[in-house]
């Protein structure tokens, strides 16, 4: 791999292109008309993040439960999957207020979300030797540029790429982007993980979503073998409908997924402030309601804070809420918790139709 092999627009005019085009973008524009109509928006990006950090660390064979991330803190008890999952959703709230704030997803963009996906500044890969495996057989499937020179020079490259001022669809921009970007390989570790995170930020600056909550990890862990199989076919073939077909066509499918999620969401954030102001109106806040949906797992120190109470009282409050069955409190470690049940399954049960 000498230079960047784009191509041309004129070969991806073909009907399962624009087809597949049609119903992602259609189902992109709804989404984002409904995240912009919620009302504390914070809320998705705070939830949704934690799935999609577990399914993309999942395929990294990063494995960890619920428990483990909702309950996670700082301490050093935490397992170091819940540690690499929280260092990803870090990362990707970095690449997306850098991109809010310039525009642009530069170099240092990149640079900053692999630094927080992988805790260390190693950079670019210096040292040759880098191969993929066959996780089964040990084989070597593809061998990436080795020259230093070279990967700096690609990677320029992809990021022209990525802010071209052509006629390119932006999702077709995406994928060939991601294509690119773990062809290239250009860091010791963490390629996977920061080249999810940067198809959520194209996303982002091409307007197609005002968050960064499309979270295609689910689709390509359900669709792995032929993730790689692809990648590697379109290496080698120079074949770019299939690659593009499959991750246009896993844009629709999250997509109409996270839909049916927030409008769920939707349903029952009202419900339950219906319940609340009907069952403990003295207790009842906005700020309550938001604290619950946005934590699954809750806890006195995230009340204390979010509605700026003392410790007795944000207390009193979880007590009132596990005595109607808002909540169910379960002790983790040495700290009690406050799970919002019908929240958590909701997060949890996400179906993917991949029909």
């Amino acid at each position: 791999m000498t230079e960047l092999d784009i191509p041309s627009s004129a070969s991806l005019e073909v009907k399962a292109v624009w087809q597949s085009l049609a119903e992602a973008h259609r189902y992109l524009a709804e989404l984002k008309g409904l995240c912009e109509s919620l009302p504390n928006r914070a809320i998705l990006l705070d939830t949704l993040a934690i799935q999609e950090a577990k399914d993309s660390s999942e395929i990294e064979n990063i494995i960890t439960t619920h428990d483990e991330l909702y309950a996670y803190d700082q301490s050093s008890s935490a397992s170091p999957a819940a540690k690499e999952v929280q260092n990803y959703i870090a990362a990707l709230k970095v690449g997306f207020t850098d991109v809010v704030n310039s525009g642009l997803i530069r170099m240092s963009t990149i640079l900053s979300v692999q630094e927080q996906v992988e805790q260390n500044n190693a950079g670019f890969r210096k040292v040759p030797g880098t191969v993929l495996k066959n996780q089964t057989t040990g084989a070597t499937v593809y061998e990436p540029p080795q020259d230093a020179v070279l990967i700096a020079r690609l990677m320029t490259e992809l990021v022209d790429f990525i802010h071209a001022d052509d006629d390119l669809d932006p999702l077709l921009r995406m994928a060939i982007a991601h294509h690119q970007f773990e062809s290239i390989h250009p860091f010791y570790d963490g390629n996977g993980r920061t080249g999810r995170i940067l198809n959520l930020l194209m996303l982002q600056r091409e307007d197609l979503l005002d968050l960064p909550v499309l979270y295609l990890s689910r689709y390509i862990t359900s669709t792995k073998s032929q993730y790689y199989q692809l990648l590697q076919s379109t290496r080698e073939t120079g074949d770019w409908v299939g690659w593009c077909v499959y991750i246009v066509k896993g844009v629709a499918i999250t997509a109409r997924s996270e839909i049916r999620l927030i409008k769920n969401l939707r349903e029952l954030m009202q419900a339950t402030k219906h319940r609340l102001r009907g069952e403990l109106p003295r207790i009842y806040s906005q700020e309550l309601l938001n604290n619950l949906f946005r934590y699954p797992y809750t806890k006195i120190e995230f009340v204390e804070k979010d509605l700026g109470v003392s410790r007795i009282t944000a207390a009193k409050h979880l007590d009132a809420l596990v005595a109607n069955g808002f909540v169910e409190k379960k002790k983790i470690g040495r700290t009690n918790f406050y799970i919002n049940r019908p929240l958590f399954d909701l997060l949890t049960q996400i179906n993917l139709d991949n029909e």
